[in-house]
C-alpha cells in the first residue's frame, strides 16, 4: 500500500503598509505565500503550486496576487523603514 497525498504551507514573507482596497484605510497587510507539496508516506517531496496574497490586518480582506507583484512588495518591505521583512519565512501548516 502506497500512501500519498498533498500537504500546505503558509509563509508569511512580509509586513507592509499599504492602502486597503476593501476598508479604504492605510493598514499593515500581511504579504504570504501558500504553497502545496506532494507528499510520499507523509513526506514533502516536491512543491505542486505556490500562491501569493495580501492580507489587510484591518479587516482581514484577501487579495491574491501574481508572483512577479510579489517579489517586488517584498524587495519594497526590505529596503522601507515603514515594512518589516523577515530573513526566514515563518512556516504554518494550514487546513485545506
Amino acid at each position: 500500500m502506497i500512501i500519498f497525498g498533498t500537504k500546505g504551507y503558509l509563509y508569511q514573507l512580509a509586513i507592509l503598509t499599504l492602502v486597503c482596497g476593501r476598508c479604504g484605510n492605510p493598514a499593515a497587510h500581511t504579504l504570504r505565500k501558500r504553497v502545496t507539496k506532494f507528499t510520499l508516506f507523509f513526506v514533502p517531496l516536491f512543491p505542486i503550486s505556490s500562491k501569493y496574497a495580501t492580507q489587510c490586518t484591518f479587516c482581514g480582506a484577501e487579495q491574491k496576487i501574481a508572483k512577479e507583484q510579489a517579489e517586488q512588495l517584498q524587495a519594497q518591505a526590505a529596503g522601507h523603514v515603514g515594512g518589516q521583512a523577515y530573513g526566514q519565512p515563518q512556516q504554518q501548516p494550514y487546513q485545506h
